[in-house]
């Protein structure tokens, strides 16, 4: 069955100089279940994942997330049919982790409930803290704890919250491999027992090919391939999508992970300063 339905979408970005035409009259049906957003930056991953969740308006078309027009959606209803996280998101709360936590858990549409995962008789509140790790950070503010952690409270936050599909743009750049690990054989699991959709954008292709049964890989001329891992990330494919030899990709993620983590630490560094 199909989760997101894409009808004749066209969206751009406009600047004083360029425009920058993202989707051109796009029509594609994608399906329910665990999948991995792949590709080059600039090729169109995190717009997919802001317009299938409604969180930005195509100027031609219409989205549709579980058959709803998502862009018809109030902000609570939109909420419930789609948690978004995305790098570098900012906050201005002083609460502290665990106070968030709870006010996540309570106004969602769990409001509570047991819902344990690896464990049925387990409160999922008590279990998401364990799986990622935040039992250290819990009396701690957001703008005190590293970048790391902020990123496994916000995967935390995308549970709690218990939307029926959760969008995820490179949400595990700087946590430790063997977080990132933790973190995707749970959502896995969380994705399956819950029937609760979940799209991932990740630079790291060993870790889409172990864990994502789905995969989207999107090129720089905006075509997207759908398939298994086997299907998709052929040598062929990965070096048409990222324009060098599929050799030299595992040392372009380490790079983009670097990258990505300094301008984080930058980000971090000026909310600091500005207490």
């Amino acid at each position: 069955m199909s989760l997101i339905k894409f009808n004749d979408v066209s969206f751009s970005y406009t600047d004083e100089e360029n425009t920058n035409i993202v989707f051109d009259h796009f029509t594609a049906e994608l399906p329910e279940g665990f999948v991995s957003l792949t590709g080059p930056n600039g090729s169109g991953k995190s717009t997919f994942l802001l317009l299938a969740s409604g969180r930005i308006t195509p100027q031609n078309g219409t989205v549709y997330l579980n058959g709803k027009d998502i862009a018809s959606l109030d902000e609570e209803e939109k909420n419930l049919e789609a948690s978004v996280i995305y790098q570098n998101m900012e906050f201005e709360s002083e609460e502290k982790v665990s106070e968030l936590l709870k006010t996540v858990y309570q106004n969602g549409n769990y409001k509570g409930k047991h819902a344990g995962i690896k464990n049925e008789a387990a409160d999922i509140y008590d279990e998401v803290i364990s799986v990622f790790e935040l039992n250290a950070v819990l009396e701690h503010g957001l703008k005190e704890i590293s970048k790391g952690e902020i990123q496994r409270t916000l995967l935390a936050f995308s549970i709690l919250y218990g939307s029926r599909s959760i969008f995820m743009d490179e949400p595990l750049f700087a946590m430790e491999q063997y977080q990132k690990e933790n973190a995707l054989e749970y959502l896995n699991l969380y994705s399956r027992k819950t029937n609760t959709s979940i799209y991932i954008s990740m630079h790291e292709l060993d870790l889409t090919k172990k864990y994502a049964p789905t995969v989207m890989l999107f090129y720089p001329n905006r075509d997207i391939s759908l398939g298994t891992p086997e299907e998709v990330l052929t040598d062929a494919d990965l070096e048409k999508a990222y324009g060098i030899p599929a050799s030299l990709l595992k040392n372009k993620e380490s790079m983009t992970r670097e990258n990505l983590i300094q301008t984080a630490d930058a980000v971090l560094k000026v909310q600091q300063n500005s207490k």
